[in-house]
Order: structure tokens, then sequence, then C-alpha cells
């Protein structure tokens, strides 16, 4: 059965990036029935801490060590997580803009799966090489600045490009972003915005 991958990176279950992520799901499950969706939520999926055996076993693995015991189970957990991943024929992730980039939960998530042998390898005449299939894929960010028409009051949108790099780094290209934003200030920029980002979510997932 194909399979799509939502990662949920909002705490908060009635956010506007939540919201959005229904809105995609619920036409996507429309026009593919036959479709698995597998939900990750990374505030309550456990997450190991990137420190210890499993960052022992990232440097051994650099360095071409072989691991111990307690480094080769650190790293199945990690291993787990990255497959959790690669076997996903599509992938949704929604997440809020925070502090001008993402939540530290899925910088996390990204920290555990860009792990040599795992998810890119180093090859000395070409560099980094990403070792994951690329598969389409949808990121949702909502901010409470508008990025769409320039009007960021201020801010800095740094989580499209580092999305856009990390994901590239491991193989993933086919990647759209949607923002939804402004999601703070008055009542009618955030109903136009969160309306205008809807419609262009059904309307990717009607053909994702």
């Amino acid at each position: 059965m194909p399979k799509l991958l939502h990662i949920a990176c909002s705490p908060r279950a009635d956010s506007e990036s939540a919201a959005g992520a229904r809105i995609f799901l619920d036409r996507f499950r429309e026009k593919r029935p036959d479709w698995d969706i597998d939900a990750m939520n990374l505030w309550k999926d456990h997450l190991p801490e990137f420190e210890g055996y499993i960052l022992e076993a990232k440097y051994s693995r650099l360095n071409g060590r072989a691991f111990g015991d307690s480094q080769r189970d650190a790293f199945a957990m990690a291993e787990r997580i990255a497959i959790r991943f690669s076997l996903a024929d599509r992938v949704l992730i929604s997440t809020p803009m925070w502090n001008f980039s993402i939540p530290y939960k899925l910088k996390q998530w990204l920290d555990v799966i860009i792990q040599p042998g795992l998810t890119f390898r180093f090859d000395p005449a070409q560099g980094y090489l990403p070792l994951l299939k690329d598969r389409p894929t949808v990121v949702i960010i909502a901010s409470g600045s508008d990025f769409v028409t320039g009007m960021n009051r201020g801010r800095i949108d740094m989580a499209t490009p580092y999305l856009r790099e990390a994901l590239r780094f491991i193989g993933v290209n086919n990647v759209r972003f949607v923002p939804i934003g402004p999601t703070t200030g008055p009542a009618e920029p955030i109903r136009a915005a969160r309306d205008s980002a809807h419609r262009r979510l059904a309307e990717i997932a009607a053909n994702f």
C-alpha cells in the first residue's frame, strides 16, 4: 500500500499549520482512499536526544570505525526514524515558524535522520551525496508575518531555505512550500491568508 507520511511539528492541535494539514489530508484522502496515512507527531513520538552513544556512533561511522554494542543500539533508533521517512511515497510537513526558523523538535528530527551511511554519504571525489530517493513533498509553514505579499513586518524567513537545503542534502528535491500568514493581527488579513492557503492546499492535494 502506498504511504503518505505526515510530520506534524506544532504542539497545538488547533494551530494554523495543523488546520492547513487537515485541509490537505481531507482532500488527499478523497482522491487517494487506498493510501495509508502515517501520522508522526514530533511532540508525542519519541525522538532520541542527539548525545551520548548516538553521537559517538555518528563519529565512529564518519571515521570508519566499527560500532560498539551501545553505539549500535543507539544508531538503530535513528535508523528506524529515517526508514519511516524513506519508505514514504509522499511527505507532508506542517510546521509553525518560530523565531524566524523552525521549532526545535523539527530540527531535532532532522539531526537524528541526517546521518552518514543512512541518508547521505561522502565521496572524496564528488563530496557529499544523498542516499534517499526523491519524492513529492509539501511543507506548510504558518507564520505571524505575511511572506506571500512581502508584508513581513521586518521578519526574515529562514525556515524555508533551511528546510529546502536540509531535504535536498538527503535527496528530496521535489518540495513545494505553502506559507500561511499572517496568523496574528487584524482578523481580515488573517482570514484572507488562511482561505488562500487552504484553497492552494486543496488544489495541490487533489493531484499529489
